[in-house]
């Protein structure tokens, strides 16, 4: 028999009503119908085993790549722990890794084990999760170019291990199926020296630092780049650097990303994202794709 969260009993944390702003980079948005931290393993299977197939699920990481919509998510937002956050060498080149382990936990743990080839993560303010299923890239760096395989505890409770190829990787875009939640994934590097390592990794964060807004309320690379273009640069040369709707605003250090200034909504920050598509368009001819997530319902309960 299936049943409603409130009808499962569980060993974590289940909450009613909970509020994600506080869980997402833009510090703005809804609440979650109910938000499932697991124990462990088992307590995220037998959670989603018990729960009556129609309830939506839907997997949150760090929340930095994603609009929480101003009506919240219906069904249930699930949020891996310290159970999901290890990270440990398989051998001179493999990393075993939990699906709510940080892209800094992933790289320094590279680091120290002699393992080049995943500094790029250090760049990434995700988890192995987040990273899995949108092909998280940047300097150079994609998952698909290390990721062995990921388990993953499908909306059925069922748990499998999708190959590389099973997730039919393309730009920032996977196949991964809808509810599935990644609780485990392989990385494969090669051999390198820690210091060089770290080298790479200290010349990736002096990067970001010099040309991203790091200390403000934001959600990262919004916009998708367009082959043959940069997203930044479109932004810019349609006159959108600065540009604001409410709280909202382009940032003005690096187009290809928005801010929350203050008190925006998640109705402004994605309508400015629509503004800036819709300017770019009209210059360029050019439909830029959303990179960030956007999930739930706006206020008067629409999706699109």
């Amino acid at each position: 028999m299936t049943r409603t969260p409130d009808q499962i009993e569980v060993r974590g944390k289940l909450t009613v009503n909970a509020p994600l702003a506080p869980l997402v980079w833009f510090k703005a948005g809804g609440h979650a119908e109910w938000l499932f931290e697991p124990k462990d393993l088992a307590d995220l299977q037998d959670f989603l085993r018990a729960l009556d197939p129609a309830v939506p699920v839907m997997a949150l990481g760090l929340g930095s790549n994603m609009i929480v919509r101003d009506g919240g998510v219906p069904g249930v937002v699930i949020r891996l722990g310290k159970a999901f956050a290890r990270v440990a060498p398989l051998d001179d080149v493999t990393l075993d890794c939990g699906g709510g382990a940080s892209g800094i936990l992933v790289s320094s743990t590279a680091r120290d084990a002699g393992i080049a080839g995943v500094e790029f993560l250090r760049s990434i303010p995700g988890t192995v999760g987040g990273f899995v299923r949108m092909n998280g890239g940047a300097y150079g760096g994609e998952v698909k170019d290390v990721l062995i395989d990921c388990t993953v505890v499908l909306r059925s409770s069922e748990l499998v291990t999708l190959g590389n190829a099973d997730l039919g990787y393309t730009y920032r875009h996977s196949l991964l199926p809808e509810g599935a939640v990644v609780v485990s994934a392989r990385f494969r590097g090669s051999a390198g020296e820690p210091a060089a390592i770290q080298a790479e990794m200290d010349r990736i964060s002096a990067a970001r630092e010099a040309s991203q807004p790091l200390r403000s309320k934001t959600g990262g690379s919004t916009f998708k780049n367009p082959a043959g273009h940069s997203a930044w640069k479109l932004v810019d040369e349609a006159g959108c650097r600065g540009l604001t709707m409410g709280g909202a605003q382009v940032s003005e250090k690096h187009t290809n990303f928005l801010l929350n200034t203050g008190d925006a909504t998640s109705e402004e920050i994605e309508g400015l994202g629509d503004e800036v598509r819709r300017r770019v368009k009209a210059a360029s001819g050019i439909d830029l794709e959303w990179e960030i997530q956007r999930v739930g319902r706006r206020i008067d309960g629409g999706r699109a």
